[in-house]
């Protein structure tokens, strides 16, 4: 007794993540007789559980154990302890048959139908005997949300006493209720997700055909140009709205702004004081001023350097700008359901601020082209002499030493001083050594009980 509670000292095997490595070995034994397998969910698991046990996974165990011993097998001897298994696999599965085959006991029941069936499966592997039971505390999340109310009237109908035991087909019409209503709300949640993610599949589709026109064209400079030219116009409608008069133009900004994005310094000031000038010839003269700027620019390299400049400027631009509007619609979504307090349905107006995002994107695009097309500075320098050639140096990653002076064993050693050896001195490629293998040191012990508990 541990605890207050009686141990029975059943044999078992625990599957959960912990043993992973050992995940398919646990799951192929669970059909042996009297095994007793204790998982967290055995629906998901891929090995098949075979009455009697599964003879490949076997024949991968003797083989893991004649390996750890030292001992070379040959296919020979693989087919010769197949044969053997083969039989006493076929005695085993006959006692299995007489047990009743396998039984799975639940102790709670899936949200999903589906992954109940899946484990009920398990017992009836092609038309082999078997069963499954399941218990369920009323405390579960699935029968105290959903089906709490119609749990409270069978209890108060056959005036059930805490502790006791509750069989009967009403109550399994409760819990395959309450699962139906888990898997259509799941459902509807899964629904809504999609038309949010339809979202911005469109937009992706837009962007990347895009880019995928820019990877296949060599000479982008026509879409650079217009990239420009949109920009000039976009910078003097926001400085200078058509309607307005000359004294709400904002000629500091578009001066500064003419600075930092075209690499211009124009006297903007004076244009502005010219009798009868409008935006039209603001953005003329801009452009004009671009064109012969761009023209100089282009004058100090080659034309093929500058389309490769060109368009490595606009992938890496497309690039930043589209990983920075997901992260913007990631947070959009996270706030967008805020909008139903509102009365407004949270979908469209996601639809809305990420179409006003997208827009924005666009415009950040050509904006950034064009900044890094205008202003980037281009230095030129002699060049240099070729290094000296490179020495391929691979390190141990525990003792930080040259692993090309690793590999040369003492001779004359005692098992127990080789077990003391340090890691420099085992031969290189030590490290894929596996646990049960003889240690490389050549001391006669596991891997595991050597160099391996070290590690």
């Amino acid at each position: 007794e541990v605890d207050g509670k009686v141990q029975k000292g059943i044999p078992h095997n625990v599957l959960n993540a912990r043993y992973h490595e050992q995940e398919a070995m646990i799951v192929a034994d669970a059909g042996i007789p009297g095994a007793v397998t204790i998982a967290t969910n055995m629906a998901g698991r891929g090995t098949d559980i075979q009455l009697g046990g599964n003879i490949d996974m076997r024949v991968l165990r003797w083989q893991d154990e004649q390996r750890g011993l030292g001992i070379e097998v040959n296919p020979e001897q693989v087919i010769s302890r197949k044969a053997e298994l083969e039989a006493e696999i076929a005695d085993l599965k006959a006692q299995a048959l007489a047990a009743g085959g396998l039984f799975v006991l639940g102790t709670e029941r899936h949200e999903s139908r589906r992954i109940d069936n899946q484990l009920r499966g398990r017992t009836g592997r092609q038309g082999d005997p078997g069963r499954s039971k399941f218990f369920l505390s009323c405390e579960d999340d699935l029968l105290r949300i959903f089906a709490g109310e119609r749990l409270d009237a069978i209890m108060r109908t056959f005036g059930v006493q805490d502790g006791e035991a509750i069989t009967h087909k009403w109550l399994n019409n409760a819990i395959a209720t309450a699962q139906k209503r888990v898997e259509a709300r799941n459902y509807e949640i899964r629904k809504n997700l999609l038309k949010y993610d339809d979202v911005v599949n469109d937009q992706r589709k837009a962007v990347f055909e895009q880019r995928a026109e820019f990877m296949a064209d060599e000479d982008l400079s026509d879409v650079v140009t217009e990239m420009r030219r949109d920009t000039i116009g976009d910078l003097v409608r926001r400085h200078l709205p058509p309607k307005a008069y000359a004294e709400q133009w904002d000629l500091e900004g578009l001066a500064e702004q003419t600075r930092s994005i075209l690499g211009l310094d124009v006297p903007v000031a004076e244009w502005a004081a010219e009798e009868g000038i409008a935006n039209e010839e603001f953005e003329e003269r801009l452009i004009a001023a671009c064109d012969a700027r761009v023209q100089e620019r282009e004058a100090l390299i080659s034309p093929a350097q500058m389309r490769t400049i060109e368009k490595s400027f606009l992938l890496q631009t497309v690039d930043l700008q589209w990983r920075e509007h997901l992260t913007h619609l990631d947070h959009l979504r996270n706030v967008i359901g805020l909008r139903g307090y509102g009365q407004r349905d949270p979908l469209n107006e996601y639809k809305t601020e990420a179409f006003s995002l997208f827009e924005k994107l666009l415009v950040d695009l050509r904006h950034n082209v064009t900044r890094w097309h205008m202003t980037v500075e281009f230095q030129f320098a002699d060049p240099q002499p070729p290094a000296a050639a490179f020495q391929e140096i691979h390190l141990d990653p525990l003792t930080g030493e040259n692993a090309a002076q690793m590999g040369v064993l003492p001779e004359g050693l005692s098992p127990e001083q080789r077990q003391a050896l340090p890691f420099s001195a085992l031969p290189a490629g030590w490290q894929q050594t596996g646990r049960n293998q003889a240690c490389p040191c050549g001391s006669g012990k596991k891997f595991k009980h050597c160099h391996g508990a070290l590690v």
